[in-house]
Parts: C-alpha cells; sequence; structure tokens
C-alpha cells in the first residue's frame, strides 16, 4: 500500500473536527509511508492533509488543472504536481498512481469523485479499495440513501460491499491493507 488517493473539501467546513481528522490523516499517511495521492490545491481539507504529510516527512502528488493552477490555488510545495487539462483528466490521472482511495468530507466535487470511482469499482476499470472516514457522522445520510438504492433494486447488494466505511483512520487503512493482502 504505497499511495492513497484522497478525495475532500477544498474548504476547511464549519466544524474544526473536520480540519483535525484531515491533519491526523496526513501525519499518519507520512508515518505509514503512504504516499498522498490528491487534487494539487493548497485550500481547505485538500490543503491541510497535503501540508499534514509533508510536515511529518510524507510525500505528496498533486494532480491539477491547469484553469485551477492559474487561479492560484495549486500546492508550492508538494513532492510531485502534475498538470492536466480537464477535471477527467485529473481524476483519471490521480487514480492511476494509487493502491486505493479514501474520502473525507466535501462538497460537489468530492461526492463528483467518490461516485464516479465507485462506478468504476463497480465495471471493474479500477480494482483498488475505496473507503469512507465518515467524521462526525457526516456521510451517514449517503449511507442510508445508499442502503435504500439497494433495497429499491438500483444497486446490487455486492456493490454496495464495495464502499468500506470507517469512523476510524486506524480502522480504514488497516481494512484497506487488508483487501490488497486477500488479493495476493
Amino acid at each position: 500500500m504505497k499511495s492513497i488517493v484522497v478525495y475532500c473539501g477544498s474548504s476547511p467546513g464549519t466544524n474544526p473536527l473536520y480540519k483535525e481528522v484531515a491533519e491526523e490523516l496526513g501525519k499518519k499517511f507520512a508515518e505509514r509511508e503512504i504516499r498522498l495521492i490528491y487534487g494539487g490545491g493548497n485550500f481547505g481539507l485538500m490543503g491541510a492533509v497535503a501540508d499534514a504529510v509533508l510536515t511529518n516527512g510524507g510525500q505528496v502528488t498533486g494532480v491539477i488543472p491547469n484553469f485551477l493552477a492559474a487561479l492560484e490555488v495549486a500546492h508550492e510545495t508538494l513532492t510531485e504536481l502534475h498538470f492536466v487539462e480537464t477535471m477527467h483528466e485529473r481524476k483519471f490521472k490521480m487514480v492511476q498512481f494509487a493502491k486505493g482511495v479514501i474520502a473525507l468530507p466535501g462538497g460537489y466535487g468530492t461526492f463528483d469523485e467518490l461516485f464516479e470511482i465507485l462506478a468504476w469499482r463497480q465495471l471493474r476499470l479500477y480494482e483498488g479499495p475505496v473507503g469512507i472516514l465518515n467524521v462526525n457522522g457526516f456521510y451517514d445520510l449517503l449511507l442510508q440513501q445508499l442502503d435504500r438504492m439497494v433495497a429499491d433494486g438500483f444497486l446490487k447488494a455486492e456493490n454496495r460491499e464495495l464502499l468500506i466505511v470507517s469512523e476510524t483512520i486506524d480502522e480504514l487503512l488497516t481494512a484497506i491493507e487488508k483487501y490488497w493482502e486477500q488479493e495476493i
């Protein structure tokens, strides 16, 4: 488990707990020598997790579209920063580098990325584990919706099970590690 994509908000949110957890995740990545792959921004939870990885001696790869870099939102001190033309290229390139995906709280962009990677996972276009860190119950209503989709016949139960859900960082990282142990 050498690299994991993290999807999360370009805003810190209104609850300071979200930023604290992003920073804790970054620290754990550095301690476990997991390279962070993310959207390359320097604001919000994205910037917090990247800064924490770097501060603790870890490696960070960012992937950012040129139009966002032009708006001066690119993080300037990453280990690597890749520039692409479109948001789709960004998402594709990020998962090419990664052995797993974790979603923290976020907005439309985070949900877009999460659902796209789950669709790719369902279609076997991406083989790595996908997990959410359910900080402060942030994803509770989404999880209820996924269960409703299964109950109403729009999502197969086995595809619902593709999403790893945890409330703690260590538990989530352990589940991702176990996924790869089972695949070997």
